[in-house]
C-alpha cells in the first residue's frame, strides 16, 4: 500500500447515509479513529438530520443540505475547538445521522382493563387499542435524551416507553370522560385529540411529536358483551309471542320443504318453538278455561225534568215513581236522559210510561 493510499483511507470526503430498513432512527458514520478532513462535503437527504458530536459534546445540527465542513459552517465545533480564521488539519468528531421522517403504524394498547362509571350500566371495565406515528422533532435534544451514544437505534428501542405514555393517558381521558360506553365509538375521534394533547409535552421533552394518534376500538369484557348482545337481540324480537309463531311457522315450512330429511324433527323443532300457539295437533295441555264473568249490570237511567222554564234532577225512575204519586211529576211533564234527542213528554218514553198505568185509580167520591 503506497503513502497515498494510506492517507485517502485515513480521511473522509463524503459524509451521507442511505438508509432502506425503515425502523432505523438514528445511525452513526463510522470511521476509525472518526478522522474528518476539513472541507469534506457533508450530504444531508430529506427526511434526515445530522448530528456532530465532539468529545461527548452535542456540536452542530445540519438540516437538509449539502455542506462543506468549515469553520463557517460548524460554529459550534469551532467555538469547541478553538479554531482559528486559517484553521485546515483534519478533526475528529462522531457523526449521527436522525431520521426525521414518519414512523407508522405503531401499535399500542392497554395490558389491563380500565375501570370506568358509566351513567346507565353502572363500574365498567374497558380496553381500548389503536395505532399512532411518530417524528423526530428536535434531533438533537432526541439524541441527549434518548439515543446517547448508540450507533443504531431502531423505532422499537422507543416505541415502549411510548405506549406506556399513551396507555397511562388514555385510561385517565377515558375515565372521566363521562361519555356513555355505547356512544364512545362515536367519540373516538375527539378522545384522541385529548388523548395526543396531554402527552405532547412530554413526548416533546424526548425530541419526538405525534403527528397522528388514533383510538381503533374501545370494548367490553367478552361476558358483558355476550349480555349486551342478548339484550340488544330482544330489543330487535319484539313480540315474543309473534315471535314465536313466526319461528314455528318458519320451522313447518322448512320441514314441508324436505319431507324425506327429518320431517318429524322440523315438525317437532316448530312445535317446541310454538308452544303458545293453538294448533291441531293438541300436544301441549291446555290449561282449563276460566269460567266466564257474569255480564254487568246494566246502567240506570236518571233523567232531568223541565218545568216553568227550569231544569231540575237529576232523578232516579223510582224518584219518578213517588213524584207521580204525589202529583209533582205527569204524563206532559218534559224528561230527557243523556243519549236521549231532546226534550220529551214523560208519556212518550216507554220507560217512564209505566209509572202511570200502575198508579191506582183516583179515589171514589165521598159517600153522601
Amino acid at each position: 500500500m503506497g503513502i497515498l493510499d494510506f492517507l485517502s483511507g485515513q480521511f473522509i470526503d463524503v459524509i451521507h447515509w442511505t438508509d432502506d430498513t425503515r425502523d432505523t432512527m438514528v445511525w452513526r458514520f463510522e470511521r476509525q479513529g472518526h478522522e474528518i478532513k476539513y472541507g469534506a462535503k457533508l450530504t444531508v437527504r430529506e427526511g434526515q438530520a445530522a448530528v456532530f458530536v465532539h468529545e461527548g459534546q452535542l456540536a452542530d445540527v445540519f438540516t437538509p443540505g449539502l455542506y462543506m465542513l468549515e469553520t463557517n459552517n460548524m460554529p459550534i465545533m469551532t467555538s469547541l475547538q478553538h479554531w482559528d480564521h486559517g484553521f485546515k488539519s483534519p478533526f475528529k468528531s462522531e457523526v449521527y445521522f436522525v431520521s426525521t421522517t414518519r414512523f407508522n403504524d405503531n401499535k399500542w394498547g392497554t395490558k389491563n382493563p380500565i375501570m370506568c362509571r358509566d351513567p346507565e350500566f353502572g363500574p365498567v371495565r374497558l380496553r381500548a387499542f389503536g395505532s399512532y406515528s411518530m417524528r423526530v422533532s428536535n434531533p438533537g435534544k432526541f439524541m441527549q435524551e434518548i439515543v446517547g451514544t448508540d450507533g443504531e437505534f431502531t423505532a422499537d428501542e422507543i416505541n415502549m416507553q411510548i405506549r406506556n405514555i399513551i396507555v397511562q393517558e388514555v385510561s385517565r381521558v377515558l375515565a372521566g370522560s363521562q361519555i356513555p360506553v355505547l356512544d364512545m365509538a362515536a367519540n373516538t375521534a375527539d378522545l384522541g385529540k385529548l388523548v395526543t394533547t396531554a402527552i405532547s409535552p412530554t413526548i416533546a421533552n424526548y425530541g419526538i411529536a405525534i403527528p397522528e394518534f388514533y383510538i381503533e376500538n374501545i370494548s367490553l369484557p367478552q361476558d358483558v358483551e355476550k349480555i349486551l348482545d342478548k339484550r340488544t337481540s330482544m330489543g330487535i324480537v319484539g313480540d315474543l309471542n309473534r315471535f314465536s309463531q313466526y319461528s314455528a311457522a318458519e320451522a313447518m315450512t322448512t320441514a314441508a320443504a324436505n319431507p324425506n330429511g327429518g320431517m318429524g324433527a322440523g315438525l317437532g323443532m316448530g312445535m317446541g318453538m310454538g308452544m303458545g300457539m293453538a294448533g291441531p295437533w293438541g300436544a301441549a295441555p291446555q290449561p282449563a278455561a276460566a269460567p266466564a264473568a257474569p255480564p254487568p249490570l246494566p246502567v240506570e237511567h236518571v233523567w232531568h225534568v223541565a218545568a216553568n222554564g227550569q231544569t231540575t234532577g237529576p232523578f232516579s225512575k223510582a224518584t219518578l215513581g213517588r213524584m207521580a204519586i204525589d202529583g209533582t211529576f205527569s204524563r206532559s211533564s218534559l224528561v230527557w236522559t243523556a243519549g236521549q234527542d231532546g226534550w220529551k213528554h214523560a208519556s212518550e218514553i216507554k220507560e217512564l210510561a209505566q209509572l202511570f198505568t200502575v198508579m191506582p185509580p183516583p179515589p171514589p167520591p165521598p159517600a153522601p
